[in-house]
């Protein structure tokens, strides 16, 4: 590739083995390449005098706040790009065999930055409820109420033996009192339940301590609330209420709703019980440095925000539901935030709760469901781009090693921080690191594709959180992407979901791992967003150039691949699952009483299974490679039955003879209504006209 931004490679304090020949001519670079020691001390000036030549990129991300510095104070307006060479190369056991995973980096790097995804907007005005009992709540309420416009719920302590804490003397901000019943919503727009459970209505207490005063159990207490536990029912404190009328051990229980910005959950358990809870929801439990910590996090959560939009949904393909059928529920249950839920026949997802995990596209069988930050397609441009130059530098068993712009950036970071180069630790000279947002987004399509464009393995490096709630269906996903390319004769593990924040664990790991065989002949195609036609250029790819090549593949269950078995001795070609099918994959005869079949359109969701009337539909999941997986194949046909009266065919014998089995019998069809049976539409009703007398519906007489 050629590129015209400048390249400003630094060895830093010669740590690192640099080849700028080398570079060059994988990069195709038309402008020099100089390695420098010390770009960021001694010999900044050359990084003064690029920014004034035009855009940059600069090997070094630890030093980027400074030259950024720097180049704004140029005020040249160059474009400045940074790219980690050092921690993810240069430094390792093999520094000196690493330069084509460099060229591979910088090659990457120089690429243009994708276009940008919608976003999704938040607006906070600062209206915090905190949840939780009185003495806590009312003492964060308290700390908060400067900054945040706040309100308090005050529940019970399921520990405490009496309502505790004590309320403000001054009125200063809405105290409620009640069971939490549901808190729902996201930052700026959550609505939160409760109920009025307890006999003194905290709105309309007056806090004049008559009835704390008048109580002879002492179960009231400057929460103003009664602990029912103590209470002997002796009413002393309704009548010291008089007229201000508080306190109602009568009240009948009523659910009440408000609306709120932010929510601070105090209680021992959180209300909402999510791997990942809604941006503006905290709830650290009764750990007071955590409540201390969300409490500073919420106080910066006002004002307007706005986050990617990270999915995209194809309605017309989604295999979730048909006529009120089930069909394909994986994105509903994988999703760990609850933004995924049932509409209907299909399914709906509320933005502003999604995360941006990507399991969802992950384990859609149709492509309904997309990930794109990033897009499928510039993730392919990036990894097409990196095993081509790696590859054309001279790289061999390039291994991809997929991680998230978190806790897995920095662990990679310490790894090659304790590396001692030619003598141990940091990653392998074969394997290449490649951020994205989130692991868990990467499905067969990116799998698959990555081998067909010449990588030896890919690795995904988790976080503990990802895999916990993504691990199994990732997992899920890469047995079915190894499945296939064993299969195919590639032999060795292709794919591997690493989760661990430990340095020394990964560091064991990832020089354990041994290559893989990869194909012989990279592709040259292109992933797109379109998952069912990436996996098939992959697959096709990978099975054309493939040691033993194969017609059909076995796979397990859940697979998105797979044929219809239909049973022809109960099938009565009713073509029920003909409408239900998402992917086109059974189509009707269309004038013959025939069903046929597709396979390579086949997702399994079982809608057709689901919705035959007869129960005569099975999966079966497998891979078929080849032309036959394009045709039209017939599952099940049948005679035509043709009518009685006028000789026009219309619908099928056995279907005919089923209903004319089951309804002969019922005396509504005595006489000639059995053989109307066999007569098509036109003819039963000219039949009818000709037999006047015959008793009906419409000409019983009372």
């Amino acid at each position: 590739m050629s590129t015209d931004k400048i390249i400003k490679l630094c060895d830093c304090n010669r740590t690192m083995a640099l080849d700028a020949k080398a570079l060059a001519q994988a990069l195709a670079s038309n402008a020099p390449l100089a390695i420098h020691s010390e770009l960021c001390r001694r010999e900044v000036a050359a990084f003064n005098d690029a920014v004034q030549a035009g855009d940059c990129l600069v090997a070094c991300t630890q030093e980027a706040p400074l030259f950024a510095e720097l180049a704004e104070r140029s005020g040249a307006g160059a474009e400045l790009k940074f790219v980690n060479v050092r921690e993810t190369a240069g430094w390792s056991k093999e520094s000196r065999q690493a330069t084509p995973k460099i060229a591979a980096l910088l090659a990457m790097a120089l690429l243009p930055e994708p276009e940008p995804v919608p976003s999704v907007s938040y607006n906070s005005g600062g209206q915090l409820l905190i949840i939780g009992p009185a003495g806590v709540a009312v003492q964060w309420a308290e700390r908060l109420k400067e900054q945040l416009e706040v309100s308090v719920l005050v529940t019970q302590d399921p520990r405490a033996t009496g309502p505790g804490g004590e309320l403000p003397s001054a009125r200063a901000y809405p105290v409620w009192s009640g069971t939490l019943k549901s808190v729902k919503g996201y930052l700026g727009a959550f609505e939160v339940a409760w109920e009025q459970a307890n006999p003194i209505d905290l709105e309309v207490c007056t806090r004049c301590n008559a009835c704390i005063h008048a109580c002879p159990e002492q179960a009231i207490d400057f929460s103003y609330q009664v602990a029912l536990d103590k209470c002997k029912s002796h009413r002393a404190c309704v009548k010291a209420c008089g007229d201000i009328g508080a306190i109602d051990f009568e009240r009948a229980a009523r659910v009440r709703s408000e609306n709120f910005d932010l929510v601070l959950d105090l209680g021992a358990d959180p209300a909402i019980k999510l791997a990942r809870p809604p941006q503006g929801y905290l709830a650290p439990g009764r750990d007071p440095l955590q409540q201390a910590l969300a409490a500073g996090r919420l106080a910066q959560m006002v004002g307007e925000f706005e986050k990617p939009k990270f999915f995209a949904y194809n309605a017309k393909i989604c295999a979730h539901s048909r006529s009120a059928k089930a069909g394909c529920s994986n994105c509903i249950d994988t999703c760990s935030t609850g933004a995924i839920s049932a509409d209907g026949d299909y399914i709906k997802v509320a933005a502003q709760l999604c995360m941006g995990c990507g399991g969802c596209a992950t384990v859609c069988p149709s492509g309904a469901m997309t990930h794109v930050y990033p897009r499928v397609s510039d993730l392919g441009l990036r990894l097409k781009t990196l095993l081509g130059t790696y590859r054309g530098a001279g790289g061999n068993d390039a291994c991809i090693l997929f991680h998230n712009a978190g806790t897995s950036r920095e662990l990679i970071a310490k790894l090659g921080r304790r590396a001692r180069p030619g003598k141990g630790g940091g990653l392998p000279a074969r394997v290449i690191p490649l951020e994205v947002h989130s692991v868990a987004a990467l499905g067969t399509d990116t799998l698959l594709g990555a081998l067909a464009y010449g990588a030896s393995q890919v690795v995904l490096l988790a976080d503990a959180q990802e895999a916990d709630e993504y691990g199994a269906a990732v997992e899920k996903q890469m047995r079915h992407a190894q499945t296939i390319a064993n299969a195919l004769g590639y032999a060795g593990v292709h794919f591997r979901l690493l989760a661990t924040d430990e340095t020394a664990l990964l560091e064991r790991e990832i020089w354990a791992l041994a290559p893989a065989a990869g194909v012989s002949v990279p592709a040259s195609f292109n992933l797109g967003q379109d998952k069912r036609n990436t996996l098939e250029f992959a697959i096709e790819h990978l099975a054309r150039h493939a040691p033993t090549p194969q017609q059909e593949i076995a796979l397990e269950a859940g697979a998105p691949w797979g044929q219809v078995k239909v049973n022809r001795g109960t099938c009565t070609l009713c073509m029920a699952c003909v409408g239900a099918c998402p992917a086109s994959a059974l189509v009707d005869g269309r004038d013959q009483p025939l069903l046929k079949f597709i396979e390579r359109n086949c997702v399994q969701c079982g809608l057709c299974a689901n919705t035959c009337p007869e129960n005569a539909i099975t999966l079966a999941p497998r891979l078929l490679l080849g032309p036959r997986a394009r045709e039209e194949r017939t599952l099940h046909e049948a005679v035509p039955f043709n009518c009685v009266r006028c000789g026009k065919p219309f619908g099928n014998k056995q279907m005919i003879d089923n209903m004319v089995g089951k309804l002969g019998a019922h005396s509504m069809f005595a006489g000639g209504g059995l053989k109307r049976l066999q007569m098509c539409a036109d003819c039963r009703v000219v039949d009818m006209m000709e037999n006047k007398n015959e008793q009906s519906v419409f000409n019983i007489k009372s």
